[in-house]
């Protein structure tokens, strides 16, 4: 009798060629499109062609509503929430373990290494720093969600969706952006408790999908385990619990993107503020980015064009300080007495780390579009030219085209110029851009 095939593995007999890549998206496209064998008019499906644990994914997939040709999955921990997410969290001490099995030799071997949360979240992605830059493409960084669900059939997501190692290969993705990866993952579980508590996932080229990468990510987590059940026993043995640290209080946070008004959100709700009240608390955070405050005549100058006096700002400031709290706002000189978080600043963080997509995803418009206020212009054209630069530089079509939609972008000749010559010719999104190219060229000048 010939041997069982191993049904997690993707590749278990070595490289497949071109024939079964194709078979493997006939079959996708089959299940995707409602024209499974049985349908009338559908083409006859090779079965075996597609493994029972990819199928019985796809499906899941589908039925979680997961777009083949969707955007990428959503990055919802950035920054400081990441950082904290990630520092409590029970795999956090177990990082140089993962590391030193598999992080340290993942460049020579041209992957990527990615530890997730329970629920399919990425929090630590290390290995070769090319692919990751490729990976961040398709939204495969830190902080963003690939549950099954989410995000398709995928290794991480998969293997914590049935609880047990899986290899993906290629085609046998759900989502069509993701097809030219493979991946081989394995979930970790509390060696004591037996909770589930992420998945160890290595990312790259044909390769990770041997037999030998599923069986070298299986021996980290079976080291991790074995160290989890050391820490346990340790945490017993200690006499006295360390007390807890405090909790601290989520920053306040001021939305100004693509908002005519600001919103601050506060640990005691949401404030919805006036165009004045909200362009002076930016100027007031973009002065504190400098480590600095200012003074009445310096935000009536900023605030209003033309002469103002002060003392209307004073009265303004007043206002602002009684509605925002004595706390966040100071006087003498104006300027922030504790941290303000802006989406405008997550944006710009973003961008400095060359993080474009995620950037674009947080972006939905110009920086307080109505206000008139010179210093308000100034944040707003700023950021502007950087997201456009990044944009026209990266020369990616997805981008490119998502750029163009937002209202500062539709009637930019040179990033639909740079959509035409980016498009593969044979992409139906051609057509759009070429004719938005004409309009905007046969133009009046000067409209």
């Amino acid at each position: 009798m010939p041997p069982a095939v191993n049904p997690w593995l993707a590749l278990p007999e070595g490289r497949r060629g071109p024939g079964h890549t194709r078979q493997l998206r006939a079959a996708h496209e089959q299940l995707v499109t409602g024209t499974e064998p049985g349908d009338a008019g559908a083409r006859p499906m090779v079965r075996p062609v597609v493994r029972p644990v990819v199928m019985d994914s796809w499906r899941r997939s589908l039925g979680s509503g997961v777009d083949p040709d969707g955007g990428p999955p959503p990055v919802d921990l950035l920054d400081e929430d990441l950082l904290a997410y990630r520092e409590a969290h029970p795999l956090a001490p177990l990082m140089p373990v993962i590391r030193r099995l598999l992080v340290e030799d993942a460049e020579a071997d041209r992957m990527i290494v990615a530890v997730t949360d329970a629920g399919g979240r990425m929090l630590w992605v290390e290995g070769d720093a090319r692919l990751r830059s490729r990976a961040a493409g398709m939204h495969f960084v830190e902080g963003a969600c690939w549950s099954e669900d989410v995000a398709g059939t995928n290794a991480p997501g998969t293997a914590l969706a049935l609880d047990h190692p899986v290899q993906i290969y290629g085609s046998e993705h759900y989502r069509r952006p993701v097809q030219p990866w493979s991946c081989s993952a394995a979930p970790v579980h509390h060696p004591v408790t037996g909770v589930l508590l992420g998945a160890i996932d290595v990312t790259g080229g044909d390769h990770v999908a041997s037999p030998h990468v599923l069986t070298l990510v299986r021996a980290t987590v079976a080291a991790v385990e074995s160290e989890l059940r050391w820490l346990h026993r340790e945490q017993l043995q200690r006499p006295a619990r360390r007390p807890v640290p405090p909790i601290r209080p989520a920053a306040p946070r001021l939305d100004v993107l693509g908002r005519e008004r600001g919103r601050l959100t506060l640990s005691s709700g949401t404030v919805e503020l006036s165009l004045r009240h909200s362009e002076l608390l930016l100027l007031l955070a973009e002065a504190a980015v400098a480590g600095e405050g200012r003074s009445a005549a310096q935000l009536a100058a900023e605030c209003h064009r033309g002469d103002t006096a002060a003392v209307t700002v004073r009265a303004e400031l007043s206002r602002l300080r009684r509605l925002v709290g004595a706390d966040l706002v100071g006087s003498r000189p104006y300027r922030l007495l504790s941290r303000l978080d802006s989406d405008l600043d997550q944006v710009r963080r973003l961008l400095a780390r060359g993080e474009l997509a995620p950037a674009l995803d947080r972006y939905p418009g110009a920086v307080l579009p109505g206000s008139r206020a010179p210093g308000v212009a100034v944040a707003r054209e700023r950021v502007s030219a950087v997201l456009r630069q990044a944009v026209l530089r990266s020369r990616r079509p997805e981008l490119l085209l998502r750029f163009a939609q937002l209202p500062e972008a539709r009637d930019d000749v040179a990033v639909w110029q740079t959509c035409l010559e980016c498009l593969p010719p044979t992409s139906p999104r051609r057509a759009a851009a070429a004719a938005n190219l004409l309009r905007l060229r046969r133009a009046p000048r000067g409209r």
